[in-house]
């Protein structure tokens, strides 16, 4: 029970919770533990989120492309992290990326009934997944914001993090700068200079054909400058 309960209170919607309530909610609610093996899908890109997916060890790779697959964003996820948790609720429950299993990962998940019955025994539970909804719809409106104010550094970085997660790491764009110049609609020289700049600050790296993040915190921090 105790390694149970350690597991529990290290995940993000599980934080702050009492170890008599984890108890109650152990022997009330179904918990499924799964094992996956290096390279191993553990959702597609557009299967229904029926369940609420926590990495308990290990690592994921995230990844998200457009219809053409010209546009891609990955991301690495580690333990303990949820992966897309604001596809559980609202109008649109598909998964947005496909994940992939980096090296052997352990990953709890929940029914989405289970879960809502959990999100009412205590308001600690509905807090956590209320402000993380909440952190998600600010980082909108700043994005929008930014993408209104002609600062295409700024904006370049809203693309970035909009498609990432929070703990998100090892974030790559994979993206050719004529495909870029379109989506922002500025010359080559503009988005040229604007991705040195950012490289210059140590907020990325990059070639003709990726950016690589070095740290999406830092990109934040730039955002709401």
């Amino acid at each position: 029970m105790d390694s149970m309960y350690e597991t529990l209170l290290g995940l993000p919607l599980f934080a702050g919770v009492s170890h008599q309530k984890i108890s109650d909610i152990i022997g009330k609610n179904k918990f499924h533990f799964l094992k996956y093996t290096d390279g191993e899908t553990i959702v597609n890109a557009g299967e229904p989120c029926t369940h609420l997916k926590s990495i308990i060890t290990g690592a994921a790779r995230l990844t998200i492309s457009n219809a053409t697959s010209r546009f891609k964003v990955s991301q690495t996820l580690e333990a303990p992290d949820v992966i897309c948790p604001d596809f559980f609720f609202g109008k649109t429950t598909h998964y947005p990326a496909c994940a992939v299993a980096v090296g052997d990962v352990g990953i709890m998940q929940i029914d989405k009934s289970d879960y809502l019955r959990i999100i009412n025994t205590d308001p600690v539970f509905l807090f956590n997944y209320l402000n993380l909804l909440s952190m998600n719809a600010q980082l909108s409106v700043e994005g929008v914001l930014a993408l209104t104010s002609g600062n295409l550094e700024q904006r370049i970085i809203y693309w970035i993090v909009a498609l990432t997660q929070n703990n998100g790491r090892n974030i790559k764009l994979e993206c050719r700068h004529k495909d870029m110049y379109t989506v922002f609609g500025v010359p080559r020289q503009s988005l040229i200079a604007a991705l040195n700049n950012l490289q210059q600050q140590g907020l990325i790296d990059y070639d003709s054909q990726e950016i690589r993040v070095a740290d999406r915190r830092n990109l934040l921090d730039r955002l709401s400058l």
